[in-house]
């Protein structure tokens, strides 16, 4: 989602801690059933809880929707998203 002039914008919605859509999706880096990755328009996102699943995906609307039990939300800087414990960092400890 972009305003007037290239201003970047996003929107998170959370319902109860077990439904959660979130606006300004760029790429869903890795994902299970405890923590997703997510690239957004804000920065590199994680979502950890239990039981995830996504629920809807439209990269082309930017737009993803994940279910289950939500324990956190955590925006990465460049430094620690290579210490995010997704796909590739359980693979490659």
């Amino acid at each position: 989602m972009e305003h007037a002039k290239g201003v970047k914008q996003q929107e998170v919605r959370m319902l109860n801690r077990k439904s959660l859509d979130i606006s300004g999706v760029s790429n869903v880096e890795s994902f299970d059933n405890e923590e997703f990755l997510l690239e957004t328009e804000c920065g590199f996102l994680t979502v950890r809880g239990q039981n995830l699943h996504m629920k809807n995906l439209s990269l082309d609307q930017k737009f993803v929707s994940i279910e289950g039990t939500i324990h956190s939300l955590v925006y990465l800087d460049g430094s620690t998203v290579n210490k995010s414990k997704g796909l590739f960092g359980k693979l490659f400890k």
